[in-house]
Formats: structure tokens, C-alpha cells, sequence
């Protein structure tokens, strides 16, 4: 999901259009909707709480928890740049 966030986020700064464009749109549709009616939670936090987690969450990064905590609002906001860019270009 980094990946196509980050293909969204390509398309919209340099005005790329093609499959890989349209696959990340549709996987992050899927993901954001899942987000979305699940009360803005990851869904497989209740899993990982279910089966064990410390914390009651789980992250696939070996990255600190300093840096994981704010994973959704930082590849929200380069989703959204990244939309918005592509839609600019869209228009133009």
C-alpha cells in the first residue's frame, strides 16, 4: 500500500497515467473504504490484539514506534497531495 501511495503521489507530480496508476487508485479505494468502516482503525488491529499483540496493534516496518504511531496521517497526506495533484493535471 506504501507503493501505491507513492505511485499516486509519482502521477500526480509528473502527470503519469497508465495501469499501474489505475491499480494503486483501486487498491487504496479498497483500503481507505476498509478504513473508513471500521471507525478510522486498522481492521487487523482487533486480529492482532486477538492473537497476541502487546499492544494491541501490529506493524510490518522495523521501524520505532515514534515513527510507525503517525504511519496513517503521513501517507494520508501524500495520498491526498498526491490525488489532488493528479486531478490538477487532469484539469489542465
Amino acid at each position: 500500500m506504501a507503493a501505491g501511495t507513492l505511485i499516486i503521489l509519482f502521477a500526480g507530480i509528473v502527470g503519469y497515467f497508465g495501469p499501474r496508476l489505475s491499480a494503486a487508485l483501486g487498491l487504496q479505494t479498497i483500503e481507505t473504504v476498509a478504513f473508513i468502516g471500521n471507525g478510522m482503525k486498522c481492521p487487523l488491529a482487533a486480529f492482532a490484539k486477538k492473537y497476541g499483540a502487546e499492544k494491541g496493534y501490529a506493524f510490518d516496518t522495523f521501524l520505532p514506534e515514534k515513527f510507525t504511531r503517525h504511519t496513517f496521517r503521513v501517507f494520508g497526506a501524500l495520498l491526498a497531495i498526491g490525488v489532488i495533484l493528479r486531478m490538477l493535471r487532469a484539469v489542465t
